[in-house]
């Protein structure tokens, strides 16, 4: 929807994404009303009036708090969306374009907008972002951070695919936890986008690994999964500037999970986090991307050894904030949506 010239691909391909599985053999809507009205029930068997406040009884907020914020989002944000928009329009015009401004066009000429503002493509950035520089980026964070050493244990033990690796997290001398990282995209097994989750996590109760003290705790493993493109013809995998920020992300999910000190394993780790907290580790692990020292240290040409162009560098700051009125409001409109089918579906 970004790149694609062809307008009217562009609107089938909009039209078929908004209305999957809502019409004959594969109509998710009955199975919809059912999920709403058992969450109904439950919420009633349980002494709530909705499962809107079932939802936010296990949470940090208060239902009513959680519409203040929202409310406070939007009206902090229609302004800057409306700019957003008015300047999408108007590079449009500019561009020759001379129809409507409809939902299948937005995203493609926002993108040419960014484009002709910031001058920042995807392709010219790839290759200051080799794989195995940012990593070596981000676990100089950690140790910075959290005085932890990532060492590479590939071999160490199975893996499900030969592109999966495998690191351990060392505290001094000691282990204090693993992780898989499974980084290149495989369209025909992998689902896109990507997560970290844990395969098992810190406890006491559960036993250690061979070998380790009696009484030890056994240790936390997660996994992180990312969608990168692999390395082509001897060159390592070069990535964007948002999968970077995606990569730092997970390993931020990744790094509550397991520099736990929590031996109950019900409330180690990344269990028992309250939904709405259990984005701050990821948030804050992102934001070292736009940190100029940190983003130095990896940010090399893969080739030349070159460092990142400083003036690359202010127009990838510069675009940090590109739309922000819009995303927040897209955001805002689908917790409300959601809290609105959740206070109503009875």
């Amino acid at each position: 929807m970004t790149h694609a010239k062809n307008r009217p691909l562009r609107e089938e391909m909009y039209r078929a994404y908004v209305t999957r599985a809502s019409a004959g053999d594969l109509d998710n809507t009955p199975i919809i009303d059912k999920i709403l009205a058992l969450r109904q029930e439950k919420a009633e068997l349980l002494g709530y009036k909705d499962f809107a406040e079932l939802s936010m009884a296990s949470k940090m907020a208060t239902l009513d708090r959680a519409e203040q914020l929202l409310e406070e989002l939007r009206s902090s944000s229609i302004a800057a969306a409306e700019t957003d928009l008015t300047d999408v329009k108007a590079h449009a015009a500019a561009s020759g374009f001379t129809a409507d401004l409809l939902w299948w066009d937005v995203a493609f000429w926002a993108e040419r907008l960014r484009e002709a503002k910031y001058d920042l493509k995807d392709e010219e950035l790839r290759p200051y972002f080799a794989l195995p520089a940012v990593l070596d980026g981000l676990f100089q964070v950690a140790k910075r951070l959290f005085d932890v050493d990532v060492v590479a244990a590939d071999g160490a033990v199975p893996v499900w695919h030969p592109d999966v690796r495998f690191f351990k997290v060392m505290q001094g001398d000691a282990p204090k936890a693993y992780f898989y990282l499974d980084p290149y995209s495989r369209p025909a097994e992998k689902r896109g986008g990507a997560w970290m989750a844990e395969v098992v996590g810190r406890s006491r109760l559960l036993a250690p690994a061979p070998g380790a003290a009696p009484g030890s705790p056994r240790l936390p493993v997660a996994h992180m999964v990312c969608n990168q493109s692999p390395p082509v013809d001897g060159a390592p995998s070069l990535m964007t500037f948002r999968e970077v920020e995606t990569l730092f992300h997970e390993f931020g999910h990744a790094l509550q999970h397991m520099l736990t000190s929590v031996d109950e394993g019900l409330v180690a780790g990344i269990r028992g986090v309250e939904w709405d907290a259990v984005e701050l580790p990821s948030q804050f692990m992102e934001n070292w991307c736009y940190d100029r020292p940190t983003l130095y240290s990896f940010a090399k040409h893969y080739q030349t050894g070159e460092p990142l162009p400083e003036e690359m560098f202010k127009r990838l700051k510069a675009a940090k904030t590109f739309r922000s009125g819009t995303m927040m409001l897209r955001q805002v409109w689908l917790c409300g949506i959601l809290g609105n089918i959740d206070r109503n579906c009875g």
